[in-house]
């Protein structure tokens, strides 16, 4: 997959404590990817598409969002629009199963994916409805936020793919694998609990790789409005 790319990085990366591997390499080049599709996606909606940092860390790092440990997982900041990333975490997806590049470029994707929806005021919007409602249903919102960013994955990957022809036999298998072994069903599983729908953030198994499926096939935004499904 790295190769269809053409070896491009983005001017935008920024990293703590961790050197220049080849997971680093690969997270600016899958970063500067999704600059290609989501510049020329915002033009065409009429805005403008402000490109976001990539913080890599190892251990634990601080943001705008608060003191963050590998155990949060990569995350999106809107204070600062940040995507963290500790590397750590994709030797994590090969313990959970889901291995290979496009594996961790979901995951990536995923959470540009959160940054367009700050760009959009989606973010904001379900924050405040989260301040006057209850847990179950704050929750409910917080798994279409999830989804939704599953969804712009997909449609990154959609257009990537469009423009730089980089997918390769079994890269869509790869991210549909990562999507379902991060779903609230399995984790909740794995650590023994009882699986309680009432208590997921993030989506299903199933739902996860539904919707970054979704976005995938069709490349179009007005089909990830999970809000509404």
């Amino acid at each position: 997959m790295l190769g269809g790319f053409g070896g491009g990085s983005s001017s935008q990366e920024v990293t703590t404590g961790v050197p220049q591997d080849d997971a680093g390499r690969f997270a600016s080049v899958v970063l500067a990817s999704t600059e290609d599709v989501w510049n020329p996606v915002f033009r065409q909606l009429g805005g403008r598409y402000v490109e976001p940092k990539l913080v890599l860390f190892t251990d634990s790092t601080d943001s705008v969002c608060g003191y963050s440990t590998a155990a949060t997982g990569p995350f999106y900041c809107p204070g600062d629009q940040k995507v963290y990333i500790d590397l750590g975490f994709f030797r994590e997806l090969q313990n959970l199963g889901a291995s290979g590049d496009f594996a961790q470029a979901y995951v990536l994707g995923h959470e540009i994916g959160h940054h367009v929806q700050n760009l959009m005021g989606t973010t904001d919007e379900v924050t405040r409805l989260q301040n006057s409602m209850s847990k179950t249903d704050g929750n409910a919102l917080s798994v279409a936020l999830e989804l939704q960013a599953d969804c712009y994955a997909g449609v990154w990957a959609h257009h990537a793919h469009q423009q730089f022809n980089i997918l390769e036999s079994g890269d869509i298998e790869e991210a549909i694998n990562a999507a379902g072994s991060i779903g609230d069903d399995r984790l909740q599983r794995m650590s023994g609990r009882r699986i309680n729908p009432d208590s997921f953030t993030h989506g299903s198994s199933m739902q996860r790789m539904e919707w970054f499926q979704r976005g995938l096939k069709t490349g179009n935004l007005k089909n990830c409005n999970s809000f509404k499904s």
